[in-house]
């Protein structure tokens, strides 16, 4: 298994590129399960991620998308049965959560096209905008955006995204 974060380094499809370059490295020179990449992205660098999932769902078994705007496109997730969390922060001050719901339904749509149930579309796209209460719960209290990162915390939604593997998502 390896899980492979994503960082900016430029607001096109460089920062993408090189994340999906790296995937390919630790797959020819390490010994990993296929079946059990996968990927995080936070703010800027959901964006990238998001981007390179995108662009090869088919190394990807699973993706958490956190406080970040989607920035790649719908239907090749769909058509590799890429699993996708998506979190954002209610009143995130940057993004927005609508944005979150946008690239939401935008999957859940592309996921319709290409055939899943709304079972099978269940097991392999959520979403989670917490209000306020429950990152105050977490000791956020203000800044949700960059409060955010807690998400990186929570077993409930690690254990979501581990428990895919390519095999399972393409059934």
């Amino acid at each position: 298994m390896i899980v492979v974060p994503a960082q900016l380094t430029d607001w096109h499809d460089t920062s993408a590129r090189q994340a999906i370059e790296l995937t390919e490295y630790f797959l020819a020179n390490f010994s990993v399960d296929v079946s059990r990449v996968y990927a995080a992205g936070y703010s800027a660098g959901g964006e990238t991620m998001s981007q390179a999932v995108s662009m090869r769902p088919d190394l990807y078994a699973a993706y958490l998308h956190g406080a970040s705007q989607w920035d790649g496109d719908y239907a090749p997730i769909a058509e590799n049965g890429t699993a996708v969390y998506i979190f954002m922060a209610e009143h995130d001050e940057y993004y927005g959560s609508q944005r979150s719901w946008s690239a939401y339904n935008s999957l859940h749509d592309a996921y319709e096209e290409a055939g899943w149930s709304e079972e099978q579309i269940s097991n392999v796209l959520q979403i989670q905008t917490p209000n306020d209460e429950w990152f105050a719960q977490r000791g956020v209290t203000s800044n949700y955006h960059g409060g955010g990162n807690v998400v990186f915390g929570e077993y409930d939604v690690l254990n979501w995204v581990l428990s895919h593997t390519k095999e399972e998502n393409e059934s």
